[in-house]
């Protein structure tokens, strides 16, 4: 997988995020504080947000160039997003949610069965539950799941364990590093969680007010300290 952003200008109050990067790695971080522009950079690769220059080309595929005028609509990006609320369907079962947006049997890539990411994520005992009653840790790995079967070339993900306590964000980056390892979906991760950066990903974008600041292996940016865990290196 591939994603190529170039020249890209968005402005937003009380700055304009611009970012120019080319990506390729399993799991790629985008990682900053609050406000820095992460989410904004998701939704305009997503299709969400149409840019006002630049262009976004995902595996030689132009989805995004305002110069010539070319948008492709968000359904037809081949896209998975998972928002930090899941945005799961409340009125569905879980297994309706799901299958929602699932590709057909002919095009759908081998693994990615309702049965085998039902078994990864270790939701098969609450396909037939209602959202309403699940956990958020549950509802979360309802919506990695659901996203997964919708056959994306690119899965992204914005602050999936934000608003979870610590424990639970713990027993949850396993179940991440599994849809890594299991299925072959590129990620684009949103985070302000180095913990989880060094867990997950081999390549991360340190964004700060619109702008690429650093970029650079976790093990390279990150230097171990008692609390929090890991901290970013300050740059020389």
């Amino acid at each position: 997988m591939s994603v190529e952003l170039t020249g890209l200008r968005l402005p937003l109050a009380p700055f304009t995020l611009e970012a120019d990067a080319s990506l390729g790695g399993r799991v790629t971080a985008i990682f900053g504080s609050s406000g820095a522009g992460k989410t904004s950079l998701l939704e305009l690769i997503a299709g969400l947000r149409r840019p006002a220059a630049g262009r976004i080309v995902v595996d030689g595929v132009t989805l995004t160039d305002a110069a010539a005028h070319v948008f492709v609509p968000p359904h037809r990006r081949a896209i998975g997003y998972v928002p930090q609320e899941g945005a799961l369907f409340p009125h569905l079962s879980v297994r309706r949610n799901l299958l929602y947006g699932c590709q057909t049997d002919e095009n759908r890539p081998a693994g990615l069965t309702l049965e085998h990411v039902s078994e990864v994520l270790e939701i098969a005992p609450l396909l037939e539950r209602n959202i309403a009653t699940l956990s958020g840790g549950e509802k979360q790995r309802a919506a990695l799941g659901r996203a997964l079967l919708a056959s994306p070339r690119l899965l992204l993900l914005d602050e999936p364990l934000a608003g979870l306590d610590v424990p639970l964000r713990e027993r949850l980056v396993p179940y991440l590093a599994r849809v890594r390892d299991e299925f072959a979906v590129p990620m684009l991760y949103v985070t302000h969680s180095p913990d989880e950066i060094m867990a997950l990903c081999d390549d991360v974008l340190v964004l700060h007010r619109g702008r690429i600041e650093q970029r650079g292996r976790p093990q390279d940016l990150f230097s171990a300290t008692a609390t929090p865990r890991y901290e970013l290196r300050q740059k020389r």
